[in-house]
């Protein structure tokens, strides 16, 4: 499969939006109950054969070549599969292979308890403007593996979300459904140190532009938070709200001590 950020959503992820929030009339109770049903399908996605906890290597073969798919089977393990994987090597531009190595058993998966939450609190769901471009703009994103380099992934438009007095504009890619990689002061303290994902939802159309909603309380730990065998984007400068977005997921809780890696 292509996969220009390395691995963003786990086979079946539940974080991709489901439908669109209410207006500004919202039934509080009927939302709360959509994000409880929202963070059971995320459980089951991250716990799944192939979820987040699942991955124990990713392998990218030499430049220029593709991975030994039959020894790479022959290699696996009781209850072990592999995908396969491409992705843009950033400097020369051309295409790379490689494969993911799931095991349902690994020590993250044994040893995780639960995602720990913000509780729902509906003030952070809020109402942005998307504007799309002309062409594919591209920007880099900095990649929490790749030593400081960039990888320059589509945006096909610009976010712009006032936020306590600040007015933002920010970069979601296109990953299938528009993500946003965002940071803000809570990252290193209470949530995932490297920033969490959002999946954006569109709207309604408003004169050539659309209102999208942002629902902070699914914001999510990036798939990196489970596995170091993950590629994450991190949030770039205009990404990083200056507000804590004390809403969605905090960190990964394991047992008996155990740390995602």
């Amino acid at each position: 499969m292509t996969d220009p950020t390395d691995g963003i959503r786990a086979k079946g992820d539940a974080t991709a939006p489901q439908a669109a929030p209410g207006d500004t009339a919202r039934d509080t109770a009927t939302d709360r109950a959509a994000w409880d049903d929202w963070r059971a399908r995320r459980r089951a996605a991250l716990t799944s054969p192939q979820g987040n906890l699942a991955l124990v290597e990713t392998r990218w073969a030499p430049p220029g070549e593709r991975p030994d798919l039959d020894g790479a089977r022959a290699e696996l393990g009781e209850g072990q599969t592999f995908t396969t994987l491409e992705r843009t090597e950033p400097l020369s531009g051309r295409p790379e292979y490689g494969f993911r190595r799931w095991d349902a058993r690994s020590p993250a998966a044994r040893h995780f308890d639960h995602v720990d939450t913000f509780p729902y609190r509906p003030e952070w769901v809020l109402k942005a403007d998307y504007q799309p471009v002309e062409g594919a703009r591209t920007v880099p994103f900095e990649h929490i593996r790749d030593n400081g380099g960039t990888r320059d992934l589509v945006v096909p438009g610009d976010l712009r979300l006032d936020l306590d007095g600040d007015v933002y504009t920010l970069s979601a890619f296109d990953d299938g459904t528009l993500l946003l990689v965002f940071g803000d002061p809570t990252n290193g303290t209470s949530t995932y140190g490297a920033g969490r994902f959002l999946f954006v939802h569109r709207d309604e159309q408003n004169n050539g532009s659309q209102r999208v909603v942002l629902d902070f309380n699914r914001a999510f730990v990036p798939p990196c938070g489970f596995s170091d065998q993950y590629n994450c984007p991190m949030p770039p400068r205009q990404n990083r709200l200056r507000v804590p977005v004390e809403a969605g997921e905090k960190l990964p809780v394991f047992r008996d001590g155990y740390g995602a890696y």
